[in-house]
């Protein structure tokens, strides 16, 4: 693993290096995911109990067939493949994100690493926050009222009871995690692009209401068709994307700042120049008013009138000569 440098100008790769460099932390990542994958497998029975445990509980519960069914010869054994898949990614998941971090850290500056390095700590809490609502909060109230449409011989004329098919509700139970878990990253891509200039919190403020529509029609997109899982979902995210328009605002007042001491000096620049780069009209830095067209009109006859008027030095010479002396005094005879 070639050494890098804090300055990503010292870190210039060509094309074929980053594609090489590409290729070496999709090989890492891909090892890890299949030796995870296998150790899952091994363990895939424990990993099945956990996921069944929250419907197992409602079960006991309210009644019912209390078991599991698969209709297809091999549905038993893909369930248990895709179990083991789940539980690979949940546990590589740290391994892909350092991956990804390696790749991209060499193009970085050292503040924008510092930058970075909260939202890799926060994004795996997130994901797992979202993961424990749904399965310790959501599933078991959506459980029981779905469960509760079962009835008995004495209620309908036939009873009706859950016969559950394992792997249909095994996907709908990594599906539900893998959502909540995703979903909760809104936080962490929000500020993001805040802090890149993509959005701003005054437009997330002012798309709220777009906002609330489209987390409700997420909602009921990734959740089954019933009020609680939908508005479990919904609640959280609307209450994250306003967590959002705060973190969002923090990001702006601390680059404002640095905003407001560039434009102190670019003013300062401007006015030593006299020139203003944003202004189209030349004369717009200097502190003179452009003159208008009536005021060059008048310009000429105000100089006319003020030449007309002045009396020049050997008008006054002239006229103190005629001056001197008496009148009618004739200066040849002294008369």
């Amino acid at each position: 693993m070639p050494a890098y440098s804090d300055n990503p100008d010292d870190n210039k790769m060509s094309l074929v290096d980053h594609l090489t460099e590409l290729r070496t932390r999709l090989l890492w990542s891909a090892v890890a995911f299949i030796v995870a994958f296998f150790a899952c497998y091994g363990l895939a029975q424990y990993i099945y109990d956990f996921l069944m445990q929250p419907l197992a509980t409602i079960m006991r519960e309210v009644g019912g067939s209390q078991r599991m069914i698969y209709t297809a010869l091999t549905e038993a054994f893909f369930t248990y493949v895709a179990v083991a898949a789940f539980g690979a990614l949940v546990v590589t998941f740290p391994m892909l994100a350092t991956q990804v971090w390696l790749f991209i850290a060499p193009g970085l500056y050292k503040h924008e690493k510092k930058a970075l390095l909260p939202f890799l700590f926060a994004s795996p809490v997130l994901f797992l926050t979202g993961a424990a609502l749904v399965y310790y909060m959501i599933m078991p109230l959506a459980w029981r009222f779905l469960l509760g449409f079962q009835t008995t011989g004495a209620e309908t004329v036939l009873p009706i009871e859950l016969e559950a098919k394992v792997g249909e509700y095994l996907g709908l139970v990594m599906r539900l995690i893998l959502a909540f878990g995703f979903c909760f990253q809104m936080p962490v891509a929000l500020t993001l692009m805040a802090r890149v200039g993509i959005v701003t919190s005054s437009g997330l403020a002012g798309a709220r209401k777009y906002a609330i529509v489209g987390v409700f029609v997420l909602a009921a997109v990734v959740t089954p068709p019933d009020i609680i899982s939908q508005v479990g979902l919904a609640l959280p995210l609307l209450l994250l994307y306003e967590a959002s328009i705060w973190s969002c605002r923090y990001v702006e007042r601390r680059r404002g700042d640095v905003e407001e001491d560039e434009d102190w000096l670019d003013d300062d620049e401007d006015d030593d120049d006299g020139d203003d780069p944003d202004d189209p009209d030349p004369t717009a830095g200097s502190s003179r008013p452009a003159p208008r067209e009536d005021d060059s009109r008048a310009e000429p006859a105000a100089s006319a009138a003020a030449t007309s008027t002045r009396v020049s030095p050997t008008d006054e010479i002239t006229e103190a000569d005629e001056d001197d002396g008496p009148d009618d005094t004739d200066f040849n005879t002294g008369r």
